[in-house]
């Protein structure tokens, strides 16, 4: 989870490959109108958001009923969106919030190429954003961090997590 532009598809794959699990990208659930309206540098209303969480909650429990876990690269900005994702999915969840300096992240999101998010949303994202409280199965992480140094701390806290996922 994180604000867009921090790697949450990057980790999301590498960590899905080392785990033999299904990975989902969170983007590829939004609607077409919700997808042009964040091409034309409108943000989502929680109104836009609602539908998009119930799908990807249907797909992370469906996806989870293989192998017993699944994975998800997606914004989860709100508590009450990782509450929805959790009620929706029927599967315990685990969240892992990528974050860093609002430069870095702007950095990324100018220099990637074929993704509808512009840089001028990033600072409503991160207006949006409500850090995981210390009540949720949260872990925060540098996203500056390299991809393998994050997989292998999100690797470790599941192996510490209880049994209950």
């Amino acid at each position: 989870m994180g604000v867009s532009g921090t790697g949450k598809t990057t980790l999301s794959v590498k960590l899905g490959a080392e785990l033999g699990c299904p990975v989902l990208e969170g983007d590829a659930f939004h609607s077409a109108a919700s997808v042009a309206k964040m091409r034309a540098g409108q943000p989502l209303t929680d109104q836009d958001r609602w539908p998009w969480l119930e799908r990807l909650g249907h797909a992370i429990g469906e996806a989870s009923s293989t192998k017993g876990i699944a994975i998800a690269a997606c914004s989860a900005l709100k508590r009450a969106y990782r509450e929805r994702l959790a009620a929706t999915s029927a599967v315990p969840m685990y969240f892992v919030l990528l974050d860093t300096a609002r430069e870095e992240i702007a950095r990324r999101m100018a220099t990637r190429d074929g993704h509808y998010m512009p840089p001028s949303l990033l600072d409503s994202q991160l207006a949006t954003l409500e850090r995981p409280g210390p009540d949720e199965r949260a872990l925060a992480l540098d996203a500056a961090l390299a991809p393998e140094r994050l997989c292998a701390e999100v690797r470790a806290w599941l192996d510490m997590a209880p049994a209950s996922r």
